[in-house]
């Protein structure tokens, strides 16, 4: 599912069970992984930009052990069990009125596989919570026509070549709980008037180290969607076979991101430096957290507890409108 380090000192890195349609490109001078291929149907409903990779949280649920974690699941158990993992109690009014936009009227729903990913457990948050850093870093490398831009807070307009706009927005956000909604529209030469849905996704995450001293960050998503339109809706009901199957591989292709970019910033964070200059569409501030953390995967002390452990209460305290890292 991922890519190991190479011993160069260059931080090349060599295949060791690739994923279809996944490469590797140069860029200023570090070798970085990169998606292939289309994710708008993925982007216009929010699921697949918020990657990202539950080891620990697994066993909290109720349906942990009755279901295999590693193959999605359409079913009512797994339904009411990501409705079970949804904060309503600690969500806004403005967040719980835009969650229940949704889970009111349910067109779609999937339990995507869980991904097992070897990723610094902060460098995978601060990931997680920066999308267009990710997008970013495709358009660099000229393989994605996806646009994502932060224009709050929380929120970023996504647009693309073929007629898809969106606008995703974490309504809940804490160390192992991300909540975001996500709206979009389709304007293509097969429909006589745009398309839209909406969606709430459910990012759940679970930190573990083992006795090597690697961190493995497991993630599941559930994804909700709702289809504006009646005949849409039956439609996606009909292809969601098919749909789901490629949300499935971009989710696995974007958690194997993440853990080959935390790994290139462990044998080369001078290159993921070089990098993260090159990175215009996000913020300054942005920019430069990126910068700090990929030295600081490279430099922190294996034996360290995981950070972001020591910072779960505090940042539970008031987590939607934490401050990001």
């Amino acid at each position: 599912m991922h890519c190991n380090p190479e011993g160069g000192a260059d931080g090349r890195f060599r295949k060791m069970m690739p994923l279809r349609g996944y490469r590797s490109a140069r860029v200023q001078g570090v070798w970085v992984p990169v998606v292939w291929g289309p994710v708008v149907w993925v982007v216009v409903f929010g699921a697949m930009l918020l990657l990202g990779p539950l080891s620990a949280v697994m066993a909290e649920s109720p349906t942990a052990g009755t279901a295999d974690i590693f193959k999605a699941s359409t079913s009512e158990e797994a339904r009411a069990d990501a409705l079970r993992s949804i904060p309503f109690d600690r969500l806004d009014p403005s967040a719980h009125a835009k969650a229940m936009s949704v889970l009111s009227h349910v067109s779609v729903f999937r339990r995507l596989p869980v991904q097992i990913t070897d990723c610094d457990p902060d460098f995978y948050l601060f990931l997680v919570r920066h999308p267009d850093l990710i997008v970013n870093i495709w358009e660099l490398l000229k393989i994605s026509q996806i646009s994502l831009r932060q224009t709050g807070t929380n929120t970023y307009q996504v647009s693309d070549s073929r007629g898809t706009v969106g606008t995703i927005t974490y309504l809940y956000q804490d160390h192992d709980t991300h909540v975001i909604h996500a709206e979009g529209a389709f304007d293509g030469p097969l429909f006589l008037s745009p398309v839209r849905g909406r969606c709430i996704v459910v990012l759940k995450s679970g930190y573990v180290r083992q006795s090597n001293g690697r961190y493995y960050v497991a993630s599941r998503l559930d994804s909700f969607i709702r289809m504006d339109s009646g005949g849409m809706e039956l439609l996606a009901q009909t292809l969601q076979g098919m749909a789901g199957n490629v949300a499935d591989s971009n989710f696995a292709q974007t958690a194997a991101f993440l853990g080959s970019l935390s790994r290139t910033a462990e044998v080369n964070h001078q290159g993921v430096q070089r990098l993260a200059a090159k990175l215009v569409h996000v913020r300054e501030d942005v920019r430069r957290r990126f910068a700090e953390m990929a030295r600081y995967v490279a430099t922190r002390d294996e034996g360290e507890p995981i950070p972001s452990m020591a910072r779960r209460q505090s940042a539970a305290e008031n987590p939607t409108t934490a401050p990001r890292q």
